[in-house]
């Protein structure tokens, strides 16, 4: 008996010493598609985005897997925990890919769309929301020249940043610009910048726009 007991309180103590994880459920907190508009041989090329806020209490590594669902249509679009983009803005982190298509580059559905999130438990979670952006560019593609220091843009985004690049291709750096001209000087643009691009934004639409590159040698 006493051989026994002494069993229970070892169990008991790896529990205390070892707990299990954490069996809730993830949560999707807030989620959204948003089109972006690329320079296109005839006319501007429409890509989609998909992000959601996701929340676990074992953090977010403990999520291995993302859907996205449009039900109505029966599509359906897999986004493992290898392959999603992951940002953080303003202390909260978003998830989510870069590279969500349809066939023949048929435009992507508009109305409602089903975001499924699973951890490495098995837990799930789903939330719908709505992607309602124009299906035609809302805007004129915007255009931008930087020449002798000087930039120059023709946007009528009500966003626009200079997104720069390093000599691998990376991003670096983006900054807002409150202005049509300027002076690149004043824009304390990096060192390790060699190129830039102009990324003009609409979003109460959803609706982006990114220009070539340019380089800055």
């Amino acid at each position: 008996m006493r051989m026994k007991y002494l069993w229970v309180i070892a169990a008991l103590c790896l529990f205390i010493i070892f707990p299990s994880c954490s069996r809730a459920e993830p949560t999707i907190l807030f989620g959204f598609i948003e089109s972006v508009y690329y320079p296109g041989n005839e006319k501007p090329v429409e890509r989609y985005s998909f992000f959601i806020l996701p929340e676990d209490d074992d953090g977010i590594e403990n999520i291995s897997e993302l859907y996205l669902y449009h039900d109505r249509e029966g599509l359906r679009w897999l986004i493992k925990s290898d392959d999603w983009i992951q940002f953080t803005e303003d202390e909260k982190t978003w998830i989510g890919s870069r590279a969500i298509a349809m066939s023949e580059d048929a435009p992507l559905p508009r109305g409602q769309y089903r975001a499924v999130l699973v951890n490495k438990g098995g837990e799930k979670t789903e939330r719908f929301f709505t992607f309602d952006s124009p299906v035609d560019i809302p805007h004129p593609f915007p255009f931008m020249s930087i020449n002798n220091g000087i930039y120059r843009i023709d946007s009528s985004y009500p966003v626009n940043s200079l997104v720069c690049y390093d000599q691998q291709g990376n991003t670096i750096q983006t900054l807002r610009l409150s202005q049509m001209q300027g002076n690149m000087r004043d824009l304390r643009v990096s060192n390790s910048a060699r190129a830039a691009a102009l990324w003009a934004e609409d979003p109460e639409l959803r609706s982006s726009a990114l220009t070539e590159a340019i380089s800055l040698r």
